[in-house]
């Protein structure tokens, strides 16, 4: 336990530091966790006697990653597409070692992780000429919602543990997470709408809709966890990687980020105008 706090707390304040400098080293950091993720989501299937494309799947991740470092929609649509005919193109050029359920497992992870990951870039550089003044210092508005689908993450992950803990009886879906439970479930749902709320606050935006954006991001962050319990349990595999000292692997820290940073991107879209 003592391990997974000191890892906890260190991974807090590095997240915070390359969130607040932004520009490169966020972006770069992005594509490192993308291209962890990657390794660790080949391995897993790999246990199933699958072989994912990890050299030729970095590539296509870091090309989708480019087109959304770029803004550049376009260059994005392209990307994905030329993802697909690549990996697909392959079952052809290495018939003897690469089948078509390889090349399908390849593509979806491809677009699970790569995708996912450029929405987190794409999140945080997302209306940077808008600026935010807090008691803390002025937040870009990308940033502030940045740091609202992080923290509603994490609200989502710590409450429902602990109301789980104390109040958990009926599973919520045990046969693919046995200990995740419906009061588990509805203390995050609590806990994380009024988390983001309580943000929404700090920032100065409007406290009903913030409190909508929080209960959502816990109902879809909670989906982003059985996505990935889905596939550690199809796999056979009880963490996604070591990497994080008390933690597991990347993609056991950050499926629920997969799924929360492209809804709260929409959200910002769809709802704010952005």
């Amino acid at each position: 336990m003592l391990i997974r706090i000191i890892s906890g707390v260190i991974g807090i304040a590095l997240a915070a530091f390359i969130v607040q400098t932004g520009g490169n080293v966020f972006a770069g950091a992005g594509l490192l966790l993308a291209f962890g993720a990657w390794h660790e989501y080949c391995n897993a299937f790999r246990e199933k006697g699958y072989k994912p494309t990890l050299v030729t799947g970095m590539v296509l991740i870091s090309v989708i990653w480019a087109g959304g470092w770029l803004g550049n929609a376009g260059f994005l649509v392209g990307a994905t597409m030329f993802s697909v005919l690549t990996v697909m193109l392959l079952t052809v050029l290495n018939h003897d070692n690469f089948d078509v359920l390889s090349a399908v497992i390849s593509v979806a992870g491809v677009f699970y992780i790569g995708l996912s990951f450029t929405h987190l870039v794409m999140l945080r550089f997302m209306g940077v000429e808008a600026v935010i003044p807090t008691c803390l210092g002025d937040f870009q508005l990308g940033c502030a919602f940045l740091w609202i689908a992080l923290i509603g993450t994490w609200a989502s992950d710590t409450f429902a543990y602990f109301a789980g803990f104390a109040f958990g009886k009926h599973k919520l879906c045990e046969k693919i997470s046995p200990k995740k439970t419906i009061e588990g479930f509805l203390g995050g749902l609590i806990g994380t709408t009024a988390s983001v709320a309580a943000l929404g606050v700090f920032f100065g935006l409007d406290l009903s809709l913030m409190a909508v954006l929080g209960f959502f991001i816990c109902i879809v962050a909670t989906l982003g966890d059985l996505v990935e319990s889905v596939i550690k349990r199809y796999t056979g595999i009880k963490d996604s990687g070591n990497i994080i000292p008390g933690h597991g692997g990347i993609l056991d820290r950050f499926d629920s980020v997969l799924y929360t940073a492209p809804f709260v991107y929409y959200f910002m879209i769809i709802v704010l105008g952005n």
